[in-house]
């Protein structure tokens, strides 16, 4: 008889500490960008008590487990990412980080916890598979594409015969209603770019400014215009945010620099959209510079894509949700969040979805806890079971259909 939603919540739970153990040992070890020895090491340790082929990565500390079925079938992917931040932690917790400068502070994990109590419970089912469940633990997403290394190495390949033919993933997110499960169709996530450019003047004494060609009152009105541009060119349907985040010009009180430098980010939700304010930010720099006789060196760098999920995939995350939670924990999200994911890059080639849990500790508001990437971030625990049985039961139901 196959596994029920409520068998593998029940598991699930019954399984917490060891997946609450893994999360808290891999909390006092952060590690930042692509190369993860010890999350590494942790990561391989818990696949080896399991009947799954492991790989490691070549050009990161990537790992990938592949859980064979009893039956041939398709090629099932679930996803966790293992980085953290460069981000001293404030929390106080008993099982801080132990590397200054370093935090789980987006709830990294939390994810690779539960990826892995989901391989636990789906290894003690092969019987139901028919066909094969890759576990992706992923290096770098915070900023470094770790999920691109990993297709490049043929992630998406790893069992020749099936590839690879749908995916998901869930994210923690602190300052969500604890245990409830939030998704929606289409763009999930933004695109993020970032750009770079520099405004030439000519110093000179800050005396005497008509003898000198100032690059700071240009800088400020170029700050100005491009939030001007994005208010009124571009459609609130298809948004954008442009943020200008740092500015640094001059060194002293009496003279005028000969440049600034100005840095920031672009957000957008479409392809079109992403291409058209990259030109506009240029096109608006360049022109103010131009009507003051100076230039603009501007340089763009292309971050992430934009997270879409499947609407098919989105709406049985949905259902599966309410089944496993109860309705009141299946939450369709109206709108999408601005920051990015490198999940996004698995979404472009299969069919799949990633989905937010909600995780604000007890005794905390979502709307005033403190949120992923702060500093004093904390994860509620209780619902990383509940994340557990999700995975699995995606993973299982995607391979009975």
């Amino acid at each position: 008889m196959p596994t029920s939603a409520a068998d593998l919540l029940s598991a699930a739970y019954s399984d917490a500490d060891r997946t609450i153990d893994l999360r808290r040992r891999l909390h006092r070890h952060p590690e930042i960008g692509l190369h993860l020895p010890h999350t590494q090491e942790l990561v391989l340790e818990a696949f080896a008590e399991l009947p799954v082929e492991v790989t490691t990565g070549t050009s990161t500390s990537s790992v990938v487990g592949v859980l064979r079925g009893a039956r041939p079938g398709p090629t099932y992917l679930l996803r966790g990412d293992m980085d953290a931040l460069p981000v001293h932690e404030d929390t106080g917790l008993p099982f801080a980080s132990e590397v200054p400068g370093a935090m789980h502070a987006c709830g990294h994990d939390t994810h690779v916890a539960m990826l892995l109590g989901a391989a636990r419970l789906l290894a003690e089912r092969r019987d139901e598979l028919a066909g094969q469940v890759v576990f992706m633990a992923q290096p770098g997403e915070e900023g470094f594409h770790g999920a691109r290394y990993m297709l490049e190495e043929g992630l998406l390949d790893v069992v020749p015969e099936a590839p690879v033919s749908g995916a998901f993933a869930l994210h923690s997110i602190a300052n969500m209603a604890s245990g409830t499960i939030n998704v929606r169709p289409g763009p999930l996530m933004a695109a993020a770019d970032q750009w770079r450019m520099t405004v030439h003047g000519r110093g000179g004494h800050a005396s005497m400014p008509h003898t000198a060609a100032d690059p700071i009152p240009v800088a400020a009105e170029i700050v100005l215009a491009l939030q001007s541009m994005v208010t009124r060119r571009v459609d609130v349907f298809d948004p954008a945010v442009v943020t200008v985040a740092h500015i640094e010009a001059g060194s002293t009180n009496n003279v005028i620099p000969d440049s600034v430098l100005m840095e920031g980010t672009i957000r957008t939700l479409s392809a079109g959209r992403r291409a058209d304010v990259v030109a506009s930010v240029e096109r608006v720099a360049t022109h103010i510079a131009a009507a003051h006789g100076l230039e603009v060196d501007f340089v763009h760098e292309e971050g992430y894509p934009v997270t879409v999920n499947d609407a098919g995939v989105a709406a049985c995350v949905l259902e599966t949700a309410a089944v496993m939670l109860g309705e009141p924990a299946s939450v369709p999200m109206r709108a999408p969040l601005m920051g990015a994911e490198d999940f996004s890059y698995v979404l472009q080639r299969v069919p799949g979805a990633m989905a937010f849990l909600g995780a604000c500790p007890p005794g905390l508001e979502p709307g005033t806890a403190p949120g992923n990437h702060s500093n004093l971030v904390v994860f509620d625990e209780e619902p990383l079971p509940a994340g557990v049985a999700l995975y699995a039961l995606m993973a299982l139901q995607a391979l009975a259909a």
